[in-house]
């Protein structure tokens, strides 16, 4: 990889060759033009090469007259709260999230503490492509400070969602598995003042990762068989920067992330009546729990900065993503796994249930995902052509395509780092949503 790959929200690469020192300062150069006055507050997870690209952010802040705020290593939902609570103008979170550890990214964020949206995006990367940045004179170069306790804002909006007599009467035992990530001192600090007895698996936040680290069924298998051994109430697996979270119940059993979600949507929306987010590739379990209540139920195109769009325009009380990333707006506008850690506990507390309890009420279905080779200039063709072989279907062009039949739905939707695009079916079992996959990459496989 000899460039950086840029979304509309930051970018990421491999540190030395599309990353290297020369980006960033570049890059958040150009972020740092489009935002209004003031400081910007610049966090890292645990990555070697962090401290080494921080160092590098924070100079071409500097260099362009910012001053910024280091609070170190800490989680991408700390970053959104400490924006707010500093009154900065951005931040830079320097993350590459679940990506190996020879990459890593930076993650812009607005003064509203989210990432930034789509538009302010793509200005970001037309001014970094064009190249020109006002470097300033030594005299009007910006300074730097450190943040003292850069954890505490972000723990106490997560407390303060929650009944804490109620969940530290229950003396929980939990296991966190951080994998060296930036989660395990917040989440340390989060699940002792709930009460729980905690055991950590990768406290030290040095990425050396003890599995790969996005927190699938494959990778957590390591981490199934300890969440017994513990004898753990429940088992709470993070990715690098802890804005996800996968979950593992009392028996070892994965639930993953498409249930982190729904479970909390299942313990929020009866006492917070409101719209519910999620985007479009998400499971029907929350939608269904939304429909069940009466309450509006919003989809959004993939991208947490989309999701974020559709929440603020719809006021919604919850959202999130599938991929183990509540939203919780009282405490941020990011997806965030301490969100998810202190619902669920909050969840299990209210209902004195075990966290299997929880997920086996929720509507039952199956998700399959797959991936399926094709160059970007066949995508329109590809997509007119499985539209066409699913008459029957409701279709919607939010994102790629999507077909929705009742109980069933498929997504295709092209990738924008790589020639492949991405099908994910959900259907009421495995071999329904299977089936709808496999119809998919026979017709795109199709198309000349």
């Amino acid at each position: 990889m000899s460039d950086p790959i840029i979304s509309v929200s930051g970018l990421r690469g491999i540190v030395g060759s599309g990353l290297t020192p020369e980006v960033a300062m570049r890059y958040v150069a150009a972020f740092a033009a489009g935002c209004p006055a003031g400081s910007f507050v610049v966090t890292r997870d645990g990555r070697f090469s962090g401290q080494m690209l921080a160092q590098a952010v924070h100079a071409g802040l500097r260099a362009v007259g910012r001053d910024t705020i280091d609070a170190a290593v800490a989680p991408t939902p700390t970053l959104g709260v400490l924006v707010r609570h500093c009154r900065a103008a951005g931040g830079v979170q320097i993350s590459a999230s679940h990506n190996p550890a020879e990459y890593n990214g930076l993650k812009l964020f607005s003064a509203e503490g989210r990432v930034i949206p789509e538009g302010p995006g793509r200005d970001v990367l037309a001014r970094y492509q064009k190249g020109t940045v006002a470097w300033v004179p030594h005299d009007r170069l910006g300074t730097s400070r450190t943040l003292a306790d850069p954890l505490r804002p972000h723990l106490e909006a997560v407390l303060a969602t929650v009944d804490l007599p109620r969940i530290r009467a229950k003396g929980f035992k939990v296991l966190l598995d951080s994998n060296h990530g930036a989660g395990s001192a917040l989440g340390r600090m989060l699940l002792e003042s709930l009460g729980c007895r905690v055991t950590v698996l990768g406290a030290e936040p040095d990425g050396r990762f003890e599995h790969t680290p996005e927190p699938t069924a494959e990778n957590l298998a390591s981490v199934l068989e300890q969440v017994t051994k513990a004898e753990a109430d429940v088992g709470f697996c993070q990715d690098p920067d802890a804005d996800r979270l996968a979950v593992i119940d009392e028996s070892g059993r994965y639930l993953g992330e498409e249930y982190t979600l729904a479970m909390c949507v299942a313990h929020v929306l009866p006492e917070r009546r409101g719209p519910i987010v999620a985007n479009c590739a998400t499971s029907r379990m929350s939608e269904d729990l939304a429909r069940g209540l009466g309450v509006p139920f919003v989809r959004s195109a993939v991208g947490e900065a989309n999701v974020v769009d559709a929440m603020l325009a719809h006021h919604a009380v919850f959202g999130g993503e599938g991929n183990g990333g509540p939203i919780d707006p009282r405490v941020g506008l990011v997806r965030d796994s301490f969100v998810g850690m202190a619902q669920l506990l909050d969840a299990m507390a209210a209902r004195d249930a075990k966290i299997s309890q929880l997920a086996d009420e929720l509507p039952r279905s199956w998700i399959v995902k797959t991936k399926i080779s094709l160059e970007p200039s066949r995508v329109p063709a590809a997509l007119d052509a499985l539209q066409q072989q699913f008459p029957d279907a409701a279709a919607d062009r939010l994102d790629g395509l999507r077909l929705d039949w009742p109980g069933r739905w498929l997504l295709v939707r092209p990738s924008n780092t790589e020639p492949i695009v991405r099908a994910i079916a959900e259907a009421e079992s495995e071999a329904q949503a299977r089936a709808l996959c496999d119809r998919a990459a026979e017709t795109l496989g199709k198309v000349r």
